[in-house]
């Protein structure tokens, strides 16, 4: 049914007023869609129905005939999607400038965005027009699809004829090819983020248009069928241009009913809904969301191929280079200003190795900028070439091995493989996880997007330009023979994922299988395997146990066994945890990870002293640390007799010196004494509290914390010989970058005040469930077994991470008189996963234990 107006009204019913008619047209047309209606059909629709609109209001109005209302942008081409902005201009004749029309424009305006038409417009004259196409390029494109709406031909025609004098296509070219390389890098250059934008991300519908653009620009037309005429795609191509297109206007159309307006990111809130209205149904192994999200990256993949392809041939074709100069770059490939060229065009079809090749040349000359469209198309059809033979090749995988020992060009060229298929064809098993979700909400790309960035985060440490991003990492990987092998770890870290069983054990499996067919040595295919299987082990120990225990820290250097496989391991675990998320890493967590690096290296030299060693050691440096303050001999010894084994041990001398200058004449206070100073890690603040102890103490603190937007991620807890806590907690602000300075003295007043007063604990916040956790809940899980000594017990508590978490928790443990001696807050994402060395009479009792578990499970599953 064509809607070129408000559709009718069935008889004897009173006429509908605009807004009304409007409203009513949308949702049948609406209706329609959902029905199985076509997508170009609605658009079309949609823009008939506001055309009709607009130009009744046009005549009520009784704009002067001598004036143009014109459509711009989407709408100037005719896609008008449910809930885009309708965007028009108001041409004015020179004469007129606008000064008598004015009023009657901004009661034309007022009217229509009553009505219900979100109208983005403009008032100009033509010569204003060129002025402000001449000064901005999105201007210059929205006027490229303009269309007359209704109002005056002549003065129309005279604004194209009159852009059509000044255009310049070469000029148009280069600035929406730079403005495509700034959007694109607004999106980290991958279209395989969790929550894609369809739009402007790469591989999303604004990829296709700014071809259309550049089209229509050089003449070449505004259809994929007129790109094909031209040569600058093949037939088949152009159908691919068209499907694909249709699948993101589909995609996009959805969005914005789903959402109830201008919508254009795949957030997970309408991944379901997605796959519902295309027909996409759960199976056994994969939810219907992930089934839909893997084909919109297959999609979004191939679009940015064909968009590289066209780009390059629209180049082409405003500037030829056939006869351009070629420069010989070997016996089977050339230099054309500068791009990678195939000598004769069915090179890969009859020499395969040459697919490898290709990339490796890119590496080994700098001056090549990228890789001419013919030879790329080439590429893209010969890489159903790869196959076993190929694989089994010893001279192609002597050539893929070589990729990983290039000085430059390595994070690139895999990332130009994985996008043209290539990296997936050699190793199937890289393959199966292109476009592969992960639903662990903290890593925000898919498998594939994840283990290239772990390899690029690997790469930068060797960059001397970087090196000032972590330091460490750049210096031990300087001094790491054949580094090239931690690429090959980061490759195949992950690669087991979504196969069942543990990734870890099944991706050393493959790693194995792939040193041993390229030939490595025993030796590095052993550090290889080591790294996959080990991978996540490093993390987990720094995070979540007490390194200042050295059964700890020997466990884990029995581990890694020599210090080349904890350096190796310490690397490729930063480039992890930095490669999952922008949010997961924080200064704290480094400073673990390093911290947990420096003892073992020690312990494995044979330097790790006895407990009474390291207490007389640090006690020595606190004390000359202490010395520059003037204090008198011996000024240390009432409050350190206070304290007992487990303090010295899990503090450092610094923690200590400053903590003994703070107390050393207040050890028997009545007032709480609460100070804080910027943390030495670099981000946040370390916060010490000294009191009686007293019920609940560590909920009221956390109650505190939580009450100012900040969060804890470390706490030591210790109880003095004479019933004093003093406690030490690591805390960061939440949300926008808090001046940490201007904080410190607020804590310290309120904090002190709260303590003092011993106030009734306030309930619980219910706390806001953030979207990803709405759509990926998290069971709660608690688990609390006696630790390898013991002497205490572990808790180890996984959730969802929300405001209030960690408040639940320590009220539980104050209500069962559990006594805390240490916390490790971890935060992935979304996900947190906490643990605590505990004491106390009930957990001797299984039945008490039981029941603490579940009432801690009670208390998360409420927030």
């Amino acid at each position: 049914m064509e809607v070129t107006a408000a559709l009718p009204r069935p008889p004897g019913l009173p006429q509908e007023s605009p807004k009304e008619a409007l409203r009513r047209a949308r949702a049948a047309l609406r209706e329609a869609f959902e029905r199985g209606g076509d997508s170009e059909h609605l658009l079309r629709q949609l823009r008939l129905l506001v055309d009709a609109q607009l130009k009744r209001a046009w005549r009520e109005f009784k704009l002067p005939g001598s004036l143009s209302l014109v459509a711009v942008g989407g709408y100037g081409r005719g896609e008008l999607y449910p809930y885009s902005d309708v965007d028009i201009l108001v041409l004015l004749p020179p004469s007129q400038a606008g000064a008598d029309a004015t009023g009657v424009i901004e009661a034309l305006i007022g009217h229509l965005w009553d009505i219900g038409l979100e109208v983005g417009h403009s008032v100009r004259s033509v010569a204003e027009c060129v002025e402000e196409s001449s000064k901005d390029i999105t201007v210059q494109t929205s006027l490229l699809e303009a269309r007359l709406i209704v109002g005056s031909r002549r003065l129309f025609e005279q604004l194209r004829a009159t852009l059509r004098e000044g255009f310049d296509a070469t000029a148009f070219f280069a600035a929406k090819q730079l403005e495509q390389e700034q959007r694109h890098l607004k999106y980290q250059e991958s279209a395989f983020n969790l929550e894609p934008n369809v739009k402007e991300a790469p591989g999303g519908l604004r990829d296709l248009q700014v071809l259309r653009w550049i089209g229509r620009a050089t003449e070449v037309g505004g259809t994929w069928t007129e790109f094909a005429a031209r040569g600058l795609i093949t037939h088949a191509e152009a159908r691919q241009c068209a499907r694909h297109e249709k699948t993101l206007t589909r995609v996009r159309i959805i969005l914005h009913y789903a959402a109830g307006r201008r919508e254009d990111r795949l957030l997970f809130d309408y991944q379901e809904t997605m796959a519902q209205k295309l027909g996409y149904a759960a199976t056994e192994a994969r939810r219907a969301s992930e089934r839909v999200m893997e084909k919109y990256y297959r999609t979004a993949k191939s679009v940015t191929q064909l968009n590289t392809i066209i780009m390059q041939n629209l180049g082409a074709l405003l500037d030829p280079y056939a006869d351009s100069e070629k420069h010989p770059v070997n016996e089977r490939f050339q230099s054309v200003r500068e791009l990678l060229d195939a000598r004769e065009p069915d090179l890969f079809e009859r020499e395969p190795a040459a697919i490898l090749e290709c990339f490796l040349l890119m590496q080994q000359h700098a001056e090549l900028k990228g890789v001419t469209a013919a030879t790329l198309r080439a590429l893209w059809r010969a890489r159903t070439r790869i196959d076993a033979r190929f694989r089994r090749d010893p001279a192609n995988r002597a050539a893929f091995l070589k990729l990983f020992q290039q000085p430059r060009g390595i994070v690139h060229e895999l990332r130009r493989m994985n996008q043209y298929s290539v990296l997936g064809r050699y190793l199937p098993e890289f393959g199966r996880v292109v476009g592969q979700m992960q639903h662990d909400l903290f890593h925000v790309y898919t498998v594939d997007q994840h283990i290239l960035m772990v390899v690029r985060n690997l790469r930068r440490f060797t960059m001397l330009e970087f090196a000032h991003e972590y330091p460490l990492c750049s210096r031990l990987i300087a001094g790491f023979e054949r580094h090239w092998l931690l690429y090959i770890a980061a490759l195949f870290h992950d690669i087991a994922k979504g196969r069942g069983g543990d990734h870890s054990e099944l991706g050393a499996v493959d790693a194995q299988r792939f040193c041993r067919a390229h030939g490595l040595p025993a030796e590095d295919t052993e550090l290889v395997v080591f790294l996959v299987e080990n991978h996540l082990r490093m993390s987990a120990v720094a995070q979540k146990q007490d390194l200042s225990d050295p059964q700890v820290v020997g466990r884990f250097a029995e581990l890694v066994g020599n210090e080349r496989r904890l350096t190796a391991l310490y690397l490729l675990t930063v480039a992890d945890v930095r490669g999952t998320s922008p949010k997961v890493w924080n200064a704290w967590k480094g400073k673990l990870l390093e911290d947990l690096y420096n003892a073992t290296r020690r312990r494995l030299a044979g330097g790790m002293p006895t407990t009474s060693e390291d207490i007389l050691a640090k006690q020595k440096e606190a004390l000359r640390l202490l010395s520059i303050y003037g204090l008198s001999d011996g000024f240390e010894k009432d409050l350190w007799k206070r304290l007992d084994v487990p303090y010295f041990l899990r503090h450092d001398a610094k923690e200590i010196a400053w903590q003994t200058r703070l107390l050393y004449r207040k050890f028997d206070t009545a007032e709480p004494v609460v100070r804080a100073r910027l943390s030495s890690v670099g981000e946040g603040l370390q916060v010490t509290i000294y009191a009686h102890d007293q019920p609940y103490l560590f909920a009221r603190i956390c109650s505190y914390f939580e009450s100012i937007g900040f969060s804890i991620v470390d706490a030591k807890i210790h109880t003095t010989r004479h019933n004093y806590a003093l406690d030490t907690f690591q805390v960061l602000g939440t949300g926008t970058l808090p001046d940490y300075r201007d904080m410190i003295r607020m804590i310290e007043t309120e904090l002190a005040r709260r303590i003092a007063r011993q106030e009734a604990l306030p309930p619980p916040v219910k706390g806001r469930v953030s979207r990803q956790l709405k759509h990926f809940p998290i069971q709660p899980e608690v688990h609390i077994k006696p630790d390898e000594n013991g002497k205490y017990h572990a808790l180890s508590v996984i959730a969802g991470d929300r405001p209030g978490l960690l408040y639940r928790v320590a009220r539980v443990l104050g209500e069962y008189h559990v006594e805390l001696q240490s916390a490790k807050i971890t935060t992935l994402g979304e996900r947190a996963e906490d643990t605590f060395l505990v004491s106390g009479a009930d957990l001797a009792k299984p039945r008490q234990v039981l029941q603490l578990e579940q009432d801690l499970i009670a208390a998360l599953q409420d927030t």
